[in-house]
């Protein structure tokens, strides 16, 4: 079993009276742990409240209050492909995942993620990312190192004012008649929850594509999101009739089956580029990870 050696937390929200038990919310917000095995944990000293107590069965719900919890899965699958540290100084961290690999613990995966290993690979246990990738995704993550200046570098992800550059192979089955497109529509979730979905309504969502080479049927594209949805390059891409090759989720939804290493979604997070809120100067990072041409 895979048992998680850093805390995850949730925040009890308001709610009207009467309130529910900690094990009832615990299994209402978390329904893949029964009620049985959340009270084992309360039982086994799992479950802390935020001065790092153990919680037991009396302990009342306390609206805003944060109970902290370790993840626990059976079996939890081993991804064999290493990440690499590109840049590192007092206030962050920039590596390189690979495909498969989570950023953060979340479904089967707990120690196997991006930011366990790097906790366990630097000794720093004040790391957080600054943004996400798909698991899918390979490509550069940026870490928070220093807690006291994480909010300066969030800001510069919340402003806009991160510039991410992606790689893509997709088929390509007629060359095009253009070779840039700038799509703009909006983004939600569909059905299920982690599908998204384009509707009606106010754009939120903006990228720049361009298709840099075809080789056969299959081109490389070069994409830059302006904004930062869930999915929105896949969605994107999909929608300008170029599926990104081995995409199990646009444009058609496929049957979950165990992941096949030999064919990783072609999608990579390249380059990054901003200027640094603390040191003052411009940083450009680029992963030497390459997609497969054949």
């Amino acid at each position: 079993m895979g048992i998680a050696k850093h805390p995850s937390v949730v925040t009890m929200p308001a709610t009207e009276k009467p309130y529910p038990s900690i094990v009832e919310f615990l299994f209402k917000t978390f329904p893949a742990i029964s009620r049985n095995r959340w009270a084992e944990r309360i039982r086994e000293g799992k479950v802390l409240d935020d001065q790092g107590q153990p919680i037991t069965a009396e302990t009342k719900y306390s609206p805003s209050k944060r109970i902290f919890y370790f993840r626990e899965v059976e079996n939890e699958p081993v991804i064999p492909f290493a990440e690499q540290i590109l840049f590192q100084n007092d206030e962050i961290l920039v590596a390189c995942k690979p495909h498969f690999l989570p950023v953060t613990p979340g479904g089967r995966y707990v120690e196997e993620c991006l930011l366990n290993r790097m906790r366990h690979r630097t000794g720093l246990t004040d790391l957080a990312p600054l943004h996400r990738l798909d698991r899918e995704t390979a490509g550069i993550v940026i870490f928070s190192v220093n807690p006291k200046t994480r909010g300066l570098y969030h800001e510069l992800f919340m402003r806009g004012e991160v510039e991410k550059i992606y790689h893509a192979l997709a088929e390509v089955n007629r060359p095009p008649r253009e070779n840039q497109w700038t799509v703009e529509n909006r983004i939600v979730r569909g059905e299920p929850r982690f599908r998204m979905k384009t509707v009606p309504g106010v754009a939120n969502a903006r990228s720049h594509i361009q298709l840099l080479e075809v080789k056969g049927n299959r081109g490389l594209f070069r994409l830059h999101p302006v904004t930062g949805k869930t999915h929105q390059l896949r969605l994107h891409m999909s929608g300008l009739g170029f599926g990104i090759v081995n995409d199990r989720v646009y444009p058609d939804l496929q049957p979950v089956r165990v992941d096949d290493f030999d064919q990783p979604l072609q999608l990579l997070a390249k380059q990054v580029r901003f200027h640094d809120p603390v040191a003052g100067t411009d940083r450009e990072f680029r992963s030497g990870r390459e997609l497969l041409w054949y």
